[in-house]
């Protein structure tokens, strides 16, 4: 190989000196970049590489950018650790080199230990939210994509109420990546209606083992939900009785 083509491309470069600057301190959630030109001459390379690291660390979730002059315009560093993630995820399962089931097993290996957690802090704000989730999902007209994003948004708070940002942003990333093949899925079931009320009465015996502080309860409960339900939607054949 010629060092031509050992040599790091330019737009690496863009993303080592953001990774610097947040290690540092000098950068922070919040903070804006500074224009493409200035970028360009402070790294020493083309602004079509800086162009090409800005839009990389936009689809990490690292930073987010808007158009125009005002407050919230232009590469400002945000917080979304999941988008990366997740993006990963759907391109690797698309591609068939990361098996569905495979997945869920990760799903339950994370949930059993999240909900066990969640019951052990009992974080009062966290059940509260959890709870109006499942109100809101008791809408008899919820079809199958609504209730499932409220569905997700239930499991991440509790993901969440573990106290771990690591785990709640792989759990959203794991949710959104299969989000497509759960609803295609559902849509095939013979009775949604009745899967629905199943996942309801489900979701509330799970919350209220995580409230009684019963974390093997949850844990269990947790493990028998999600393989129950990717065994009925066919996504999986396995499912803990």
């Amino acid at each position: 190989m010629t060092a031509a083509l050992a040599r790091p491309r330019s737009h690496t470069a863009v993303l080592r000196w953001v990774e610097a600057e947040l290690a540092a301190g000098r950068l922070a959630v919040g903070s804006r970049l500074a224009g493409e030109r200035t970028l360009a001459e402070q790294l020493g390379v083309s602004r079509p590489s800086v162009r090409e690291g800005i839009r990389v660390l936009e689809a990490m979730g690292v930073i987010r950018t808007a158009v125009g002059s005002g407050p919230e315009s232009g590469a400002i560093v945000v917080a979304d650790a999941s988008a990366g993630i997740t993006s990963a995820l759907r391109l690797h399962l698309a591609s068939s080199r990361l098996p569905i089931l495979d997945v869920v097993q990760t799903r339950v290996l994370l949930e059993s230990w999240a909900v066990r957690q969640a019951a052990e802090r009992r974080d009062k704000r966290a059940l509260r939210s959890a709870a109006a989730l499942l109100e809101a999902m008791d809408d008899p007209a919820l079809g199958p994509d609504e209730f499932h994003r409220l569905d997700a948004e239930f499991h991440v708070v509790l993901a969440r109420a573990a106290g771990n940002e690591v785990v709640a942003a792989i759990m959203v990333s794991l949710r959104e990546a299969i989000h497509g093949y759960v609803i295609r899925s559902a849509a095939e079931l013979a009775d949604w209606a009745h899967t629905a009320d199943k996942l309801r009465r489900q979701h509330r015996k799970l919350l209220a083992a995580i409230a009684a502080g019963d974390g093997d309860k949850a844990a269990e409960r947790v493990v028998k939900h999600i393989n129950g339900y990717y065994a009925d939607t066919l996504l999986t054949d396995r499912a803990e009785e």
